[in-house]
């Protein structure tokens, strides 16, 4: 048996599902929406098909902008949308 003790702490981030994608709006107050692209194939036809999802991330302090790569974990429940909270910056967006 294992004799070592987890911290509550310690399985809980071993157990958080994390995405990379890009933030396609920060309009609304303390929140970024990111849009999580994947490559798949399709079960029929074997074709790599594109797929994309938007998920709304809680951003406390407004830091993340429109283009920037960021890093969302999986959390509880902060709204009825919003169930992501941004952990990281990846890349900044590239200023034009």
């Amino acid at each position: 048996m294992n004799t070592a003790a987890q911290t509550p702490a310690e399985t809980k981030a071993k157990n958080t599902r994390t995405l990379v994608g890009k933030v396609v709006s920060d309009k609304r107050a303390k929140t970024v929406t990111v849009l999580i692209e994947r490559r798949t194939k399709h079960e029929l036809y074997g074709k790599i098909v594109a797929k994309s999802s938007k998920y709304h991330a809680h951003d406390e302090k407004g830091e993340y902008k429109l283009g920037d790569v960021v890093e969302i974990a999986e959390s509880r429940p902060i709204s009825k949308t919003k169930a992501w909270v941004v952990t990281r910056l990846v890349q900044k967006a590239a200023e034009v």
